[in-house]
């Protein structure tokens, strides 16, 4: 059975930090699909991050590139194994280099905290109980 995947591609100011970034949270960068104006990072099996520079990335569309700093184009969200886990990665992205975003967010079978990348990208970590997903 084929398994879907996602690739989310985004515009980078300076592809090398947010390479260090990305891989300072524990990702790996695809050297296959990788090079001076791309760099393909590896979330998981299924999910992948393409961090293009800006001039690659206007190739591939002709509206302009939002400045994610100041406008929000997309929310990006992670599923978490556990709350701990959730907040391991979050306090991980600000440690090197990421800022908090959002509150924290406790709904006792949800939990969630956010961080903005280098580049402004929000990245949203959520938990969910099984058991609340179930029924």
């Amino acid at each position: 059975m084929h398994q879907q995947m996602i690739f989310v591609n985004l515009p980078v100011n300076d592809l090398d930090a947010s390479k260090k970034f990305f891989t300072e949270l524990g990702y790996t960068i695809n050297p296959q699909f990788s090079d001076e104006k791309a760099a393909s990072v590896v979330i998981s099996d299924t999910i992948v991050a393409m961090l293009l520079t800006k001039p690659f990335y206007s190739t591939f569309t002709k509206k302009e590139i939002a400045d994610a700093t100041t406008t929000s184009e997309v929310l990006i969200c992670l599923s978490a194994e556990s709350r701990e886990k959730v907040d391991e990665l979050v306090d991980r992205a600000i440690a090197v280099g990421g800022t908090a975003s959002g509150e924290t967010q406790d709904h006792g079978f949800m939990y969630g905290r956010s961080f903005d990348d280098p580049d402004g990208h929000t990245w949203e970590v959520v938990w969910m109980d099984p058991a609340a997903i179930q029924g």
